[in-house]
């Protein structure tokens, strides 16, 4: 496949146009996290409800990537991609409109619906798009457009939910925003090369024949390593991130301080992303995505220990570097393991799995700050997570540096 020839778009471009809807994406979740904070206050709610709408999220994440990974497979990337774009960010722009907690609860099952969906079908859509030369490269910093939505949502966080006129729900509507986006995509992107020239027949595989290749040879030791990987980073990744704001309130710092300490740390993950995107062509996929998980170990133990507040902005800035430099890595390590035929089912399987692990992390927090269990310990069991993941990808990965793909 002559890649600089078979499609009419350039690496670039092709970049900025996923990346932008990957930046929408992380906005929303970025929000989110910050929107739990306020709600706390505005809605009077216990850490066992704000556990739940975070971990609602994730379980329409993990629908999503599931559904719409093995959709992608019959009916194209750029279908999938649009649809899911469309599908959260009007369920986000509605969720401005919730008047309570239940009601909330439903729209944030359908975001996530949208949002489990398209991370895994952008990622392989961008993959099968680029030549191998510089596919890790792209792909993560694909990835890194999730640390500018990030920020972006940490700015609006700061400088706009504490404004009475806007608040948590003036946030959520400038969510609806993506909705255009997808309208302007449907004639700027075109679908994957590779995708586009598999046979009729490798399309319509039945959903249990994809299903079952993936745990056949010679995919069955990627498979098992990826579904532990995902399920360990995605779990620790909610638990900890989703709670920055509310563990800083609880080692005694205001809302707006909070926030502001947040949206610093939030900055570390560019040089995260950038790091790993020099590295990830020189050194492998493998050993950079184990050094970045191993760097988010450290990080997270010494950030549950931390007490002052220079000593919790460098180690929050430490564990945005090291784990959101590891998700770029892992973004361009999944889609490599399987053939084209089942590249988005793979994906979206393994990122289905991973946001079962979302689930659970903000729930453990919230059911176990309710106990009073030290937030030292809770940070301890996310670092233990990460260090399985590390086992995993140690005995049973494999380096995917530069292969060509198959069909």
């Amino acid at each position: 496949m002559n890649y600089s020839t078979s499609h009419a778009i350039s690496n670039n471009k092709l970049l900025l146009l996923a990346g932008t809807g990957w930046l929408f994406d992380a906005m929303d979740i970025g929000l989110l996290d910050f929107i739990l904070t306020a709600l706390k206050v505005d809605w009077n709610l216990t850490a066992s409800q704000l556990g739940w709408i975070a971990s609602v999220n994730s379980i329409g994440m993990a629908i999503g990537a599931f559904v719409f990974g093995i959709y992608a497979d019959k009916k194209g990337r750029k279908s999938a991609f649009l649809l899911t774009l469309l599908m959260f960010s009007i369920a986000s722009g509605l969720s401005a409109f919730a008047w309570g907690f239940v009601s909330l609860i439903i729209l944030r099952f359908f975001i996530g619906l949208g949002l489990g969906g398209e991370l895994p079908v952008a990622s392989t859509l961008v993959s099968e798009s680029v030549p191998p030369s510089v596919r890790g490269r792209i792909v993560v910093l694909l990835e890194s457009f999730w640390a500018a939505g990030w920020i972006i949502a940490a700015l609006i966080a700061y400088f706009l939910i504490p404004l009475p006129a806007i608040g948590w729900r003036g946030a959520m509507i400038l969510c609806a925003l993506p909705a255009f986006y997808a309208l302007y995509l449907r004639t700027g992107l075109p679908d994957s090369p590779l995708y586009n020239g598999l046979s009729v027949s490798a399309k319509q595989q039945s959903i249990w024949s994809k299903l079952t290749t993936l745990w056949a040879k010679p995919y069955h030791k990627s498979t098992l390593m990826l579904w532990i990987v995902w399920f360990c980073v995605v779990f620790s990744y909610y638990g900890m991130f989703l709670w920055l704001p509310n563990v800083m309130m609880m080692k005694g710092f205001s809302l707006v301080q909070s926030f502001g300490y947040v949206l610093l740390m939030t900055l570390a993950q560019l040089s995260g992303y950038f790091t790993v995107a020099w590295l990830i062509e020189r050194i492998g996929r493998k050993w950079v995505l184990t050094i970045y998980l191993t760097g988010t170990l450290i990080s997270a133990y010494l950030f549950g220990m931390a007490q002052s507040a220079n000593g919790l902005l460098l180690c929050g800035a430490l564990l945005s570097f090291f784990n959101l430099g590891a998700w770029g890595a892992l973004y361009a390590y999944t889609p490599e393991q399987y053939a084209t035929n089942i590249r988005a089912t793979g994906t979206g399987m393994a990122a289905s799995i991973g946001r079962i692990g979302g689930i659970f992390g903000p729930l453990m927090v919230g059911s176990l700050v309710t106990i009073d269990v030290a937030i030292s310990t809770i940070f301890m069991i996310f670092a233990m997570a990460i260090l399985f993941a590390i086992i995993a990808i140690v005995l049973l990965g494999k380096e995917t540096k530069q292969q060509q793909f198959t069909d």
